[in-house]
């Protein structure tokens, strides 16, 4: 069965000197750099996702340096996908689904865990996958929060680290 990694959200606006820096934020990404290594060594496809907003100013705002996905991940990626959203739901408006076809797993990391991961991982659009949630792989405002919004997602998809996945 294909599967999909699907990376959202690590844009500046989430590191040091951005607009919400997240907790761990350098040490998530570079977590990520080396799954998409890791899972482009398998053969798997990987789809990016960023976010913008319809704001001049703020979290995200549309032609700002806050909107680019960071190097290293964009680097790692090679020619994958990017899918640009305006909602926390990855697939609301927008063409992800175009880009999962043939996919029957997805893995879904990126930031932030309680919003935009959560709600991408619970969409009704993603009923058509079996989707596991990769926790190591995915940073939040604060730890805590993190560690909430994984344990309550956790009744509903499963929860791996990125060792259970790519060993």
């Amino acid at each position: 069965m294909d599967r999909v990694l699907v990376v959202i959200d690590v844009q500046n606006d989430y590191f040091p000197d951005g607009a919400l820096p997240l907790h761990e934020a350098e040490q998530v990404e570079a977590r990520i750099v080396h799954a998409i290594n890791k899972a482009r060594a398998a053969g798997e496809r990987i789809v990016l996702v960023r976010h913008v907003s319809q704001a001049q100013t703020g979290l995200f705002a549309a032609g700002g340096p806050g909107i680019a996905i960071r190097p290293a991940v964009l680097a790692a990626a090679g020619d994958a996908p990017v899918v640009t959203k305006r909602f926390a739901d990855a697939f609301q408006e927008t063409d992800l689904a175009d880009h999962l076809r043939g996919a029957g797993k997805l893995l879904i990391c990126g930031m932030m865990t309680q919003n935009c991961v959560v709600f991408t991982a619970m969409s009704r659009a993603a009923d058509a996958f079996e989707v596991s949630v990769v926790a190591d792989l995915c940073a939040a405002p604060v730890e805590v929060v993190h560690k909430i919004a994984l344990n309550a997602l956790g009744s509903k998809v499963p929860v791996l680290t990125a060792a259970e996945i790519w060993p």
